[in-house]
């Protein structure tokens, strides 16, 4: 299930790749320094909304569907969406209260409106998603994204033409699932008919989910408090050169963790909930080993062309100070992905999702800390270094508490025989001559992924060698076949 989902989802996630760099390479042209730092500080409060109010409906869509038998699967889905529903609506009400009466500026408050208002219909699409993942469906789940992702990166363009500034993103953001919602909705209301509210169910749902929400909630702390103490002590135009940087990086490696985490998590769920825990140990080695594969190198190659990265992505007034923290963004994404899409798995495996709570807990509150200290000084480097410090502490600690839960395996080869094949491409491409601009990035890259894949082929880092062997040796196969 694991691999199907990974080709599957594919296309998903290139789409998700080159969406990401558009946005960047847009927004930072088309929005003013000010209007990209207003944006970036709306779009975290509205991510923090989000995964407040809904977050914890999607995982239980995600962790109880496959629990489900033919009989009570209608019951699960009428209560989860009747929840969705009436969750909506109160959620309207009060943020567009509160909107109103915040005392701020008032182009912040018309992103932050757009932002909040798109919450509910995100929440639908997102429902559909997780119940897609969690039968199987991968098509399905793989469309879907890719024309929510294309769509909000179309409509927030097209109002970043038409002058609307900071909000413009977060119009696309909102409104992009509002129209996938037509072509979702009603077969995903289906599968409730002749099923029925059940507040026990809900209860239980919350008392798993809920906790998860809350470390979500935390780590978006993690992610968006150093922007606002960035705000606070250099302004919005330095939000958004951080901002800008910090999408470079992160959105490269989530891209990827979110490719594997996409098809892993149900693949795990699926692997305990049938053939218990020998079976969870064999899947989760291998994916964290796929993980390793490609996370290392792609965090290194970050890093090593953050300038010429910079130079392509970015527009002008924010490339120089973006390129400076990259290195640092990219080591956090890198700490954030093992977290979330592996480490953290052992909680809702385990269904003990207050653990989850717990190891979250610790890195938030010491990166508040390390901002409001680190910031003043080192302003963006201050930021970023709080950040990679804090995220390291959330590995560590979301290891520990979790092994307690489900002790995942750590595939210690592995790791090593892809950190020594990513230390041999960095080497050889921190040797390259610095020609600047895309020739430099595309010469890095290439150089790169020639030497790692050649390191990785040589030392069968992950077992890469041996898949390939037998890959070849299936379609020889075939051919004689033929």
């Amino acid at each position: 299930m694991f691999w199907r989902g990974v080709w599957g989802y594919l296309p998903a996630n290139i789409v998700q790749g080159v969406v990401g760099f558009l946005a960047i390479i847009l927004f930072t042209r088309l929005l003013s320094p000010e209007d990209f730092g207003r944006y970036a500080l709306a779009f975290s409060v509205m991510t923090l909304a989000h995964v407040a109010v809904f977050s914890w409906l999607e995982a239980a869509m995600a962790r109880f569907w496959a629990a489900q038998t033919p009989g009570a699967a209608q019951g699960h889905f009428a209560s989860l969406y009747r929840t969705a529903f009436v969750l909506s609506a109160g959620f309207l009400v009060v943020t567009g209260l509160v909107v109103w009466l915040l005392p701020t500026d008032p182009l912040f408050k018309l992103a932050l409106a757009a932002g909040l208002a798109g919450a509910p219909a995100r929440c639908m699409v997102k429902l559909a998603q997780e119940r897609f993942r969690a039968e199987g469906e991968v098509g399905k789940s793989a469309r879907l994204d890719m024309a929510v992702t294309a769509g909000g990166l179309a409509i927030g363009v097209g109002f970043a033409l038409a002058g609307m500034g900071a909000a413009a993103p977060l119009l696309g953001l909102g409104l992009a699932p509002l129209a996938a919602l037509p072509f979702v909705l009603p077969g995903e209301l289906k599968q409730a008919r002749g099923g029925a509210f059940e507040a026990g169910r809900v209860r239980d749902y919350a008392m798993y989910g809920y906790p998860i929400a809350a470390s979500l909630a935390l780590t978006v702390v993690l992610s968006s408090t150093d922007r606002f103490v960035l705000d606070a002590y250099l302004g919005e135009a330095a939000v958004g050169a951080y901002h800008a940087s910090y999408s470079i990086a992160n959105r490269t490696l989530d891209v990827l963790f979110l490719w594997l985490g996409t098809a892993g998590q149900p693949a795990l769920v699926m692997a305990l909930e049938r053939g218990g825990m020998d079976r969870l140990k064999v899947a989760a080695r291998e994916q964290l080993s796929t993980f390793l594969l490609v996370g290392l190198p792609a965090a290194a190659g970050v890093a090593l062309v953050a300038r010429p990265l910079s130079e392509v992505l970015i527009g002008e007034e924010l490339r120089t100070a973006a390129a400076s923290v990259t290195p640092w963004i990219a080591l956090s994404a890198l700490l954030f992905g093992l977290t979330a899409y592996y480490f953290g798995q052992a909680f809702t495996l385990g269904k003990k999702t207050r653990r989850l709570l717990l190891a979250m807990a610790i890195p938030a509150g010491l990166n508040v800390i390390l901002n409001l200290i680190r910031v003043p000084r080192f302003g963006l480097r201050g930021a970023a270094w709080a950040t990679a410090a804090s995220f390291g502490l959330g590995m560590v600690a979301t290891l520990l508490i979790g092994r307690r839960v489900v002790a995942l395996p750590i595939p210690w080869e592995s790791l090593a025989r892809c950190g020594v094949a990513t230390g041999i491409m960095a080497l050889v491409v921190s040797r390259l001559p610095p020609i600047g601009g895309l020739g430099e990035l595309i010469l890095d890259a290439g150089v790169g992924a020639i030497v790692y894949a050649a390191a990785a082929l040589t030392l069968n880092a992950a077992g890469v060698r041996t898949v390939a062997l037998g890959l070849m040796a299936g379609r020889g196969l075939r051919r004689a076949a033929a």
